[in-house]
């Protein structure tokens, strides 16, 4: 079969590789893809927002299906359109992909289905948002309600900064902007849970916990994400159930009285607070980095389990996993997410990597066989392990050894689990 991948960060090199390794696969495509994935994939230079492009040369490649990695072409209706033409294609369509397209939308239907989430309202001008906020208990949280590549969210510690929250959401940081969320803050830990539907059947996909704060011991801006952990440390058959019954059940129950049905990997960013389980924010794609957290744990073949979700078969599969543990390092390019520089050559030749190791290309391009830098979040080391501890002193000596001067990562990736 030919499959091709929409995207070009960490997580589609971690879906080139599973489906490099996959029987079913004979040929792989990816759009446009980086350095990485041109090694075991045809890049195509192509306009993700062009559709009938997308479209056209599928059809003239013959190929079986695609999968969509990132948010925005599935927010915008990449599905829909595909679908039309009698295209296999891996993803939530329009409606679905409201969930992580308008944090609004997600929070109605939590209201509407008494899905456990935090306290909000909803700002339509800047004016009754300063307002709201001058008798805020805080911290409180600030969201812009579109997409916001993992960024739109301001975790405010006092009004001051909630005012330059709500100035910059208003001023289109994030893009146009006509409304915003209040949170109130929620004090736990976060976790990842994941689950795969082929629209009729789901069936949990593992667990993680991202870092998304810059800097060591949490701190610093937000960003995409700085490395994360697989399976979370608070991963337990109860509170699975909890999250089961409470929050994915009824939300799945929410779509389907919209006549929806979802089909693709559904992410939820999850506040555990005592045990409990809270709603931060779907995601409706595997996550970055916790795409590249999860892959290299899975056993089961990754190209049958696809195709038996476009075929409505997943209740066939059984999805196995290896036992150990998984961690991934995220090295970016200095400044980021703020200010940073492209085209800095990136030497991989001192990269030594064994069966347990993987290095997952994000921000990188190939020029005349070279490797340079293309993006604020770079390469992504994954160790698997037995334990936390080796598995992240692993990749911080891999990324030592790659010694790239233009650089950085967080030290202290799975601090919860390595310092217990």
């Amino acid at each position: 079969m030919k499959v091709g991948i929409i995207g070009s960060g960490g997580r589609e090199h971690a879906l080139c590789e599973s489906f490099k390794n996959s029987k079913k696969i004979k040929k792989i495509y990816c759009f446009p893809g980086n350095a990485g994935t041109k090694k075991i994939a045809e890049n195509i230079e192509i306009d993700l927002s062009n559709f009938e492009n997308l479209k056209n040369f599928t059809l003239d490649k013959k190929i079986d299906f695609l999968v969509i990695g990132p948010e925005k072409p599935l927010v915008d209706g990449i599905i829909d359109y595909l679908e039309k033409h009698n295209i296999k294609v891996f993803g939530p369509n329009k409606f679905a992909s409201q969930l992580e397209g308008s944090k609004i939308f997600t929070k109605k239907l939590c209201q509407k289905f008494n899905i456990p989430t935090a306290k909000f309202g909803i700002f339509f001008n800047a004016d009754d948002a300063e307002k709201f906020i001058q008798n805020c208990d805080y911290p409180i949280v600030i969201k812009a309600d579109g997409l916001a590549a993992g960024k739109g969210v301001y975790i405010c510690e006092n009004r001051d900064q909630a005012k330059i929250a709500v100035k910059e959401i208003f001023g289109g940081k994030f893009g146009q902007a006509d409304k915003l969320l209040i949170e109130e803050f929620l004090s736990g830990e976060e976790m990842s849970f994941f689950v795969i539907s082929d629209g009729k059947n789901y069936k949990q996909f593992g667990t993680a916990q991202d870092h998304k704060r810059v800097l060591e011991g949490d701190k610093g801006k937000n960003t995409g994400g700085m490395g994360a952990y697989s399976p979370s440390r608070l991963e337990n058959e109860i509170l699975s159930k909890k999250i089961i019954d409470k929050i994915i059940e009824p939300t799945f129950k929410g779509l389907k009285e919209n006549n929806t049905n979802f089909k693709g990997f559904l992410y939820a960013g999850l506040m555990i607070v005592q045990g409990e389980p809270f709603l931060i924010e779907y995601n409706v794609r595997m996550g970055d980095p916790e795409c590249q957290t999860l892959l290299p744990k899975l056993k089961t073949d990754f190209g049958l389990l696809i195709e038996a979700c476009l075929n409505e078969k997943l209740k066939d599969i059984n999805i196995e996993w290896y036992n150990e543990k998984s961690l991934c390092v995220v090295l970016c390019s200095k400044g980021y997410p703020d200010k940073y520089e492209k085209n800095i050559e990136l030497n991989l030749n001192n990269l030594v990597l064994d069966k347990n190791n993987f290095l997952f290309h994000a921000g990188t391009k190939s020029v005349n066989g070279k490797t340079f830098s293309n993006g604020g979040r770079v390469l992504n080391i994954v160790v698997r392990s037995n334990d936390f501890k080796s598995a992240r002193k692993k990749a911080l000596d891999l990324l030592k050894s790659l010694n790239w001067k233009n650089g950085f990562y967080r030290k202290d990736i799975g601090h919860k689990v390595v310092n217990q």
